[in-house]
């Protein structure tokens, strides 16, 4: 059989084979070559036919690993160059900048600042999860080393911008057991940074000053045995960085050279330091193409709020929508006696619902039950958002918490009244507005 144009194996046809989980070994290969199965599945495969049909199966960008227990985070791994062509596998990670050059009231400053932004958005932790330490020209062991102890103290994950491989060196010693980056490596270095990066058992990260020089320095790397690399593409200016981010991984995925088939790191602040907001719109365009870690001066709400939106809407299932927890969640100060408002619990539509709910000012407690994660009238019409669901939920989780009997539901079910009516005796069922926008209006007229 040939995989990705390489023979593999002669097939042999052999009946309930239970351990491949298949009646055949002609399925079980089908389904390897399909990704839907690993070919160590097989127990009649000698353990170096495994390795190397492991490594001719992989992806054609590694996955890396960088991080230890809460911090460690997985990049790349990455098949396809588009979303709708299949779902991401390692989403954008984010780093706010340290770097010696800065004053210890300035690194104080920012290191207080970091853990402000930490919030949760459907399910998943929104905040910085490294920080980049930058060695100055001008910088000595003692100096970054300190610096480098200041930030590990935060307890994110570490990437240490650092071409000198004796300082390189030193500060590995304060921090290799988290797992860092050593982002350090270039032409003129990589043996020296190689033997650092290795010893300590970290992953390495190479640069050059062009795309032809950092191939040139990744292969070379490669001969020397290591494949635990992340990929600096940051060039002069905007212009050559995005060159080299999408000709990375196009040559990594369309033309399966598996020499640029790692992850990769953009460093915005080299690109327009100084300037927040073009950092932030730059982090932006480069988590679409294709930062595996994104490097800016600051994490500010303004920054986090569209660029861990946009990450979310990104490396998620596009088959699978998202959705929020079913609960009851108390908008604008609401207490047990305030108004009860129900909807879905598609992601887009709670977020739009609960915006205008809370430009109202009205404090009321927005209810969550199972709708599928699907919009109003799709559960609807699929029984998921029925007179049968609202009312159970109502029942088991919300009569014994809130005293309020009067329940808002939308206007596009308003079909619904009568059903509820019947199912929630003592409720005053009312029929809200068609449309989100409605809601301030609606509201304000119901209180007067």
């Amino acid at each position: 059989m040939a995989l990705n144009g390489i023979q593999i194996f002669k097939l042999t046809p052999k009946k309930n084979c239970k351990e491949c989980g298949c009646p055949t070994c002609m399925a079980f290969s089908m389904k390897v070559a399909q990704g839907a199965m690993k070919i160590e599945q097989c127990p009649h495969m000698s353990d170096e036919a495994i390795a190397s049909l492991s490594e001719a199966t992989a992806p054609p960008m590694k996955t890396i690993k960088i991080g230890t227990g809460d911090g460690e985070f997985s990049l790349g791994g990455e098949t396809v160059l588009f979303r709708h062509e299949k779902t991401f596998v390692s989403k954008t990670r984010y780093a706010v900048a340290l770097c010696t050059d800065m004053d210890d009231a300035a690194v104080d400053a920012k290191l207080a600042e970091i853990p402000k932004v930490d919030y949760d958005r459907i399910g998943e932790r929104m905040y910085a999860e490294l920080v980049y330490v930058n060695c100055g020209e001008d910088a000595d062991a003692a100096k970054y080393t300190e610096l480098v102890k200041k930030a590990a103290g935060l307890g994110r994950t570490l990437v240490l911008g650092c071409s000198d491989v004796e300082i390189a060196k030193a500060a590995l010693e304060v921090c290799k057991d988290s797992k860092p980056v050593l982002n350090g490596a270039n032409a003129s270095n990589y043996e020296a940074m190689n033997a650092a990066a290795t010893g300590a058992g970290v992953v390495l990260g190479v640069s050059g000053k062009d795309i032809n020089e950092l191939y040139d320095t990744v292969a070379a790397l490669e001969k020397l045995g290591n494949k635990n690399l992340v990929l600096d593409v940051t060039g002069a200016d905007l212009k050559e960085t995005f060159k080299n981010a999408v000709l990375v991984r196009r040559a990594a995925i369309k033309d399966q050279d598996r020499t640029f088939g790692y992850p990769s790191i953009v460093n915005t602040v080299k690109i327009a330091k100084g300037d927040v907001h073009m950092q932030a719109a730059l982090a932006a365009l480069f988590t679409m193409k294709y930062g595996s870690i994104i490097v800016m001066e600051q994490m500010t709400y303004a920054e986090a709020l569209p660029l861990y939106g946009l990450r979310q809407n990104l490396f998620t299932d596009p088959q699978k929508p998202m959705k929020v927890e079913p609960g009851i969640y108390q908008l604008n100060g609401a207490d047990e006696n305030s108004l009860v408002v129900t909807t879905v619990d598609f992601a887009l539509t709670y977020f739009v619902v609960s915006g205008e709910l809370e430009r109202s000012g009205v404090p009321l407690n927005l209810v969550i039950n199972d709708a599928g994660g699907l919009s109003v009238l799709t559960s609807w019409a699929a029984g998921k958002f029925s007179g049968n669901s609202i009312s159970k939920y109502i029942i088991e989780n919300v009569e014994p918490k809130v005293k309020c009997r009067k329940l808002v539901i939308p206007g596009k079910v308003a079909v619904l009244k009568g059903d509820l009516e019947a199912k929630l005796p003592g409720w005053e069922i009312i029929v809200g507005p068609r449309e989100a926008v409605q809601l301030v209006k609606f509201l304000k007229d119901m209180q007067a």
